[in-house]
């Protein structure tokens, strides 16, 4: 909180914050080692400075750690709320080689001075276990320890610093705040913290929020989704202003780097007739008399095309999702479950004998099971298998998510998971086969969850690629209304459009989505042939980008998966027949890999295209088309 300021001889004190601890050794994840202290803003003889002492400078000894965070609007704190929730803060910089050094004031071993006239930049980084610092860097290169916020506080740090800096956001690092003094002529000053997005809250640290609340943060903050995007995803205008002090960074163009300006110069030819097919509903008859698949490329085929019939969801999902491999004999399968039963409870006890006191000493491990239980508590509670209070089910995906914190402590557990986990245990109904198919489909999906969302923005390119080759002029107007980014779309990926249909439809779409066919990123196809089933509401109407935002989220609950499977795999072939597809086209859809090679060539898939385009033309479904050779994994297993 912001105290009043009060003297002390010639010193004024503007800010403090308990609760900040130094870590002495913050890349290292063993023996860290933290100090306690405080945080201040102080003016001496009208000089502010950012100050760091340890709890043992004040002549009292550290309490017990209690973590806190502001509850919404009520701005009351939860005792039992961890910092794994909320992210803090971590500021590192580019050094500059050419000023003379600048010296910080010790005062002990640890504790520090820093005029904010010196303060170069803030980066957000992370170091071990996953917690986010902040490092101070000053305007000579002299770099300062990590700070951690164990109690929250960064936003009225940073509030405070305002009356003082400036900080703008760099154009070639989403992470990275450059410091400028309050009387700059840098044109780069309009911007205030909240367009920054680097507070607590407002539209602080959207990514990293909507990660850890989709739903409040998809469902009730547009305009602070809207504002992230066109911050991170878009450079800023103004970054031109930092380019004088860093003559080695190029302006950074509109364009992400490494993929090609697509405009409509490509005839793509016209868009065949897709139908879908009946579902799996027969199994045995593809198990030899070991119980080995003996075609699991039909078997996926089939599931491509109409899905599974429920009865069979639980032993094929196992195949799809890497739980069994699909040439095991059943005896082997027998054995996988007895190791795996035996590993999943091994880590199960991990967290289970953890001790109230041992758990105190925790954060991480407290954070996690803090969010487990909140989202346990609205994750699909419509279902009849998740209804109700002290519901088993509940129990379960309790349990085999805080397990699988055990199986990957690095990634833990963040909000959102539970929507992934929750189709798996209905159908499965069965504690540790859900949690070893949620392995596979993290393995699928795990990169949409890391902090950095690189990944989400990847995917957010490549359907930008290829909206671009489907449909130019709905790129132009979603341009022209500053929605280019489709940033609309993340929800959508995250979480593979979970929101957006029935429960039913999602156990349909994601079996189809497993078994990678035509292509892995088929998905970015899905969202393709909603966008497009939208062109005429989009283009036809007076839409802005938050209307669109708008327009797209209703969108939930009102789609037919069956048209879109339908429009997508109808995509897919489109663009696969088309001889002069860019390549960056190619690229998303598989059919060439990325680097220079003999297989890249526009003819490496003629023959491939041909036998589609005769298939279309018969008016006969496409079938399985014949195994690819080891050599070339590039070639799409499917049409």
């Amino acid at each position: 909180k912001l105290n009043s300021p009060g003297s002390h001889m010639d010193q004024i004190l503007i800010f403090e914050k308990e609760g900040v601890y130094l870590h002495t050794n913050a890349k290292r994840s063993v023996q860290e080692t933290s100090l306690p202290g405080f945080i201040r803003i102080v003016e001496r003889a009208g000089v502010p400075a950012l100050e760091w002492s340890p709890l043992e400078d004040e002549g009292r000894s550290a309490p017990a750690v209690l973590y806190s965070k502001k509850d919404g609007e009520a701005g009351e704190e939860d005792p039992n709320f961890d910092p794994g929730y909320e992210p803090d803060w971590a500021v590192i910089s580019t050094v500059k080689k050419d000023r003379e050094h600048v010296q910080v004031k010790d005062s002990g071993q640890w504790a520090f001075s820093l005029p904010l006239s010196e303060l170069y930049s803030l980066r957000r980084a992370r170091f071990s276990l996953g917690r986010n610092f902040m490092v101070l860097t000053s305007r000579g290169g002299h770099p300062l320890p990590p700070l951690h916020f164990h109690r929250g506080g960064t936003r009225e740090l940073l509030r405070a610093l305002h009356r003082y800096i400036v900080l703008d956001q760099s154009p070639v690092d989403g992470r990275l705040f450059l410091a400028y003094p309050r009387d700059s002529d840098s044109p780069a000053f309009p911007q205030s913290f909240d367009k920054l997005h680097i507070l607590e809250d407002g539209g602080a640290d959207i990514v990293s929020r909507f990660i850890h609340d989709p739903y409040a943060t998809t469902f009730g903050g547009f305009s602070k989704v809207t504002n992230f995007f066109r911050a991170a995803l878009r450079p800023p205008e103004a970054g031109g202003a930092r380019t004088a002090q860093h003559p080695g960074l190029a302006a950074q163009p509109d364009d992400e780097p490494g993929f090609e300006l697509i405009t409509c110069g490509v005839e793509l030819g016209p868009r065949p007739d897709v139908s879908r097919g009946p579902a799996l509903d027969r199994w045995e008859e593809f198990l030899d008399c070991e119980g080995r698949v003996k075609d699991p490329g039909k078997v996926k085929e089939l599931v491509f095309r109409g899905g599974i019939n429920p009865p069979l969801r639980k032993e094929v999902w196992k195949f799809l999702l890497g739980f069994y491999p699909w040439k095991s004999t059943r005896k082997e399968r027998e054995d996988i479950l007895r190791v795996k039963t035996d590993e999943y409870f091994r880590m199960k006890v991990q967290w289970k004998s953890v001790s109230e006191e041992q758990e105190m000493r925790n954060s991480l491990l407290r954070g996690y099971r803090s969010l487990i239980e909140r989202d346990v508590n609205r994750t699909d509670r419509n279902n009849t298998f998740f209804s109700g209070n002290d519901n088993p089910g509940l129990t379960l995906l309790h349990d085999v998510l805080m397990t699988y914190c055990m199986y990957n402590f690095d990634l833990g557990y963040v909000q959102g998971m539970s929507d992934l986990l929750a189709p798996i245990l209905f159908v499965t109904q069965n504690e540790v086969e859900s949690f070893w198919c949620l392995t596979g489909f993290m393995e699928l999906l795990h990169q949409n969850f890391e902090e950095s969302q690189e990944a989400m923005k990847q995917q957010l390119l490549q359907l930008s690629v290829l909206l671009k080759a489907l449909d130019p002029e709905l790129c132009d107007f979603l341009d022209s209304q500053d929605s280019g980014s489709l940033c609309f779309c993340f929800r959508w990926l995250l979480i593979w459009f979970k929101r957006e249909f029935s429960f039913e439809d999602i156990l349909t779409l994601w079996e189809v989505l497993w078994t990678q066919l035509p292509c892995e990123n088929f998905h970015l196809l899905i969202a393709c042939s909603i966008l497009e089933s939208q062109r005429g509401e989009l283009i036809g109407s007076d839409h802005d980008f938050n209307t669109i935002l708008k327009h797209i989220n209703e969108l939930t609950m009102k789609l037919d998966l069956h048209d879109v499977l339908r429009d997508a795999e109808a995509i897919y072939l489109q663009l696969v027949c088309c001889k002069e597809l860019p390549r960056k086209v190619k690229q998303v859809l598989g059919l060439c890999v990325p680097c220079g090679s003999e297989e890249d060539s526009p003819d490496s898939q003629s023959s491939e295209t041909e036998r589609l385009l005769l298939q279309t033309e018969a008016g006969a479904p496409p079938a399985p088309p014949p195994a690819a050779p080891p050599a070339a994994p590039h070639v799409p297993s499917y049409p």
